[in-house]
């Protein structure tokens, strides 16, 4: 099981503004803030920024990307829309999707700094 994750970012406070806007449907909140780092999370930090100044746009064809779970389909349209309004690029705009074990709703979407973040609902079947 996966604790925490942390995410490279150019400008940390632009990026923590970002997120704090795309986390919040998600029920993820600022929890932490250090010189160099912000933590989000629901009770303690599991999504983390680290200040990386220098870094150029992350590559959109790392294979790399980063699901956080959703509790309803309205949190996962609401995550992709404030990510939209905020600065970040749609990578999938929310639908449903077919995964390797089950069907399930969810979006991507590129962050700031390129980094692809997906939120995903697992609807009860009908």
């Amino acid at each position: 099981m996966i604790d925490h994750i942390s995410v490279a970012v150019a400008n940390l406070q632009k990026s923590a503004d970002f997120y704090e806007r795309v986390l919040h449907p998600l029920g993820m909140t600022r929890l932490v803030e250090r010189d160099g780092a912000v933590g989000f999370g629901k009770r303690y930090p599991e999504f983390w920024l680290n200040a990386r100044p220098e870094m150029t746009s992350v590559p959109s064809d790392t294979g790399i990307h980063i699901c956080l779970r959703a509790r309803s389909i309205d949190a996962v349209n609401a995550f992709h829309k404030a990510a939209l309004d905020n600065g970040g690029d749609d990578d999938g705009a929310p639908g449903s999707r077919q995964g390797e074990m089950t069907a399930y709703y969810g979006a991507f979407v590129r962050d700031l700094d390129g980094n692809k973040i997906e939120a995903a609902t697992f609807p009860p079947k009908d």
